[in-house]
């Protein structure tokens, strides 16, 4: 007897303590308390956020698999056994949207491989929200994820962004270890062209979230902001 596998869901997840129901549609919540399999970064907090969805299920009930950044190349065909067995499973992110910067990519990929249905459902990306907000080219974009801890090798980089940024007039998004904006926002004023645009996007979709886009110039005539700690984005976007 062959089995039909089950369909990957790519589930998002909440930016922070917002509500549920004011960043994902019905359908979505529906889907995500529906399910008894789960791939997840962490599990402690997937809980937390299928029982703040009000599963129908009870949470010590339902199956969890870990993949994260410690997970082994070896134990990645293992989280396609439910699939495989036809049960359905969700993905969830350790914060908004499966796949985009995050290691779920690894297992959708896999999926495709194996001829899985793989479904992606509506929800906040920090990094597609903070570029709507930011006015910037929504055409031409790239983000790049961590820029590097060492000071030198940062200003390399930061330079060569600002270059390909105005060479291409695409905009360039990146992130930071909440404990280390500042020192980024600094980086970048200190080593970027006064008419330079940098957004600062913070805690998105959250009620303390502050979206900003400034001149580089303008950035250092006004006081800045508070980012310690915050979730935060930033965009560049240069002059050709």
């Amino acid at each position: 007897m062959t089995i039909t596998p089950g369909t990957l869901y790519l589930i998002p997840c909440t930016l922070g303590d917002t509500p549920a129901e004011q960043v994902l549609p019905q359908h979505v919540i529906n889907i995500a308390r529906s399910l008894q399999h789960y791939v997840v970064e962490q599990t402690k907090t997937a809980r937390q956020f299928l029982s703040a969805l009000k599963h129908e299920q009870p949470i010590q009930t339902l199956h969890f698999a870990t993949l994260n950044e410690h997970t082994q190349a070896g134990e990645l065909a293992n989280l396609l056994t439910p699939l495989l067995a036809g049960f359905d499973v969700g993905i969830i992110s350790e914060a908004g949207c499966p796949g985009i910067a995050d290691p779920g990519a690894i297992l959708v990929s896999l999926a495709h491989q194996k001829g899985i249905r793989v479904i992606p459902l509506v929800g906040p990306s920090s990094i597609l929200l903070a570029l709507m907000a930011s006015g910037m080219n929504g055409q031409c974009f790239a983000f790049h994820g961590y820029l590097p801890i060492a000071e030198a090798d940062r200003k390399k980089m930061i330079v060569t962004l600002e270059a390909e940024s105005a060479s291409k007039g695409q905009t360039q998004l990146f992130i930071e270890t909440p404990y280390r904006n500042e020192r980024l926002f600094n980086a970048l004023l200190a080593q970027c062209r006064p008419q330079t645009l940098l957004c600062v996007a913070t805690d998105i979709s959250l009620a303390t979230e502050q979206i900003q886009t400034r001149s580089i110039l303008q950035w250092k005539s006004q006081a800045a902001p508070q980012l310690n700690k915050r979730p935060s984005l930033f965009l560049l976007l240069a002059n050709r």
